[in-house]
């Protein structure tokens, strides 16, 4: 019996050796997992990129900047002239909170209980400065809101405590903090690449299985071509999927809708179109539907956990963020959230739907040319 068990194990590990795809999915899979949640996923929000209005322009205002750069919990990346300047920049994705410094700054240092502890007039209980943060990402808005009672000691020279905050903090698309809101349109962007990619990567393999290659190699129609046909019946599947995850959001979780239908349709599509040509590459790039579903996962994973869906994208590594700039989970997510949160204008977003143009012209690209390698 163990001549015959030992037999089957030889056998298995030979045919494992010989399968490189699977070999190499079975050393990348773990360290791939030891690398993102090891190295970068962080849930400590820094480098919060803000902006400043500073209506004082005065050395109060450049050491209080200072002293809230020295957090490291923001990192201004712009200073803007007017709060409406700074709104429409949290509208557009540019920045997640502007710290707005008024004109009167130094009377409200003078008043404020921290530089005179026995005042007791409604005056002292002003803070000094406000944030305007984009409350939709509910990890980012409680950062900001962790820094309402900084200590001002270096700019009055007072250690004392007291009960008067520092900054008020205005909350805006998510002033309730419910999670939900940021979540449901993120998973949009979670379920169309599991699905989208999971339903073309088989797509070329399937047919070698099934012996439908021969026909296909017979007929008239090149490479691009069955490309082409084999995403756009799954491109209704995608925007059905768009349809009730927007409507149960909406109905059952109450979750705004606030930018425009069409905008939004044009960036799922151009998601939908990116994330099925990902999916062909990697049914070129594999044997069989075992392969192809391992490699799938492959993709999944650092979509999931880079995009910024589960964990701030912010206070990833660099290195870390070059992975997810390559992936189109990163860009739909930004512009998903842009456009049903923030109501946010697709022109203004024109990076990532430029990005995702780019991928689905370069994917079908390397798809056909990896189908003809095939087919000689």
């Amino acid at each position: 019996m163990w001549a015959r068990l030992w037999a089957i194990v030889t056998k298995e590990l030979k045919q494992l050796r010989r399968d490189r795809m699977t070999f190499g999915m079975i050393v990348m899979l773990p360290l791939m997992q030891l690398m993102l949640f090891g190295y970068a996923i962080n849930t400590d929000v820094r480098q919060v990129p803000a902006g400043i209005v500073d209506l004082s322009q005065s050395s109060y205002s450049r050491q209080l900047v200072q002293l809230v750069a020295a957090t490291q919990v923001v990192s201004f990346k712009t200073q803007y002239f007017s709060a409406q300047a700074a709104d429409e920049a949290i509208t557009r994705g540019e920045v997640k909170a502007v710290l707005l410094i008024p004109a009167d700054l130094s009377s409200r240092l003078v008043l404020h209980p921290a530089f005179d502890p026995n005042r007791e007039d409604s005056q002292a209980t002003r803070p000094i400065a406000q944030w305007i943060v984009d409350g939709a990402d509910t990890m980012v808005a409680a950062a900001i809101r962790a820094l309402r009672n900084m200590p001002l000691a270096e700019l009055h020279g007072n250690s004392v405590p007291v009960a008067t905050p520092s900054f008020e903090v205005v909350q805006y698309f998510n002033p309730e903090q419910r999670s939900v809101v940021n979540i449901v349109p993120g998973l949009l962007a979670i379920i169309l690449t599991m699905t989208m990619v999971m339903f073309t990567s088989a797509a070329i393999v399937r047919e070698r299985e099934q012996g439908n290659m021969e026909f296909l190699i017979a007929t008239p129609v090149k490479p691009v071509e069955l490309m082409v046909g084999k995403i756009i019946p799954y491109v209704f599947v995608g925007l059905v999927q768009v349809s009730i995850i927007l409507a149960v959001g909406h109905w059952v979780f109450n979750v705004p809708v606030r930018g425009g239908l069409d905008s939004l349709l044009a960036a799922s599509l151009l998601f939908i179109f990116a994330s099925l040509t990902l999916g062909l590459v990697i049914s070129t790039l594999t044997k069989n539907q075992l392969q192809a579903m391992q490699m799938t996962v492959f993709i999944l994973m650092p979509s999931i956990l880079l995009s910024g869906f589960m964990f701030p994208y912010d206070a990833m590594p660099v290195p870390a963020q070059w992975i997810a700039e390559v992936l189109p989970a990163t860009h739909f997510m930004r512009m998903v959230r842009g456009i049903v949160l923030r109501d946010a204008e697709l022109w203004s977003l024109s990076k990532d739907a430029l990005w995702l143009v780019g991928f689905t012209c370069l994917g079908v690209f390397v798809a056909a040319k990896r189908f003809n390698k095939r087919l000689e």
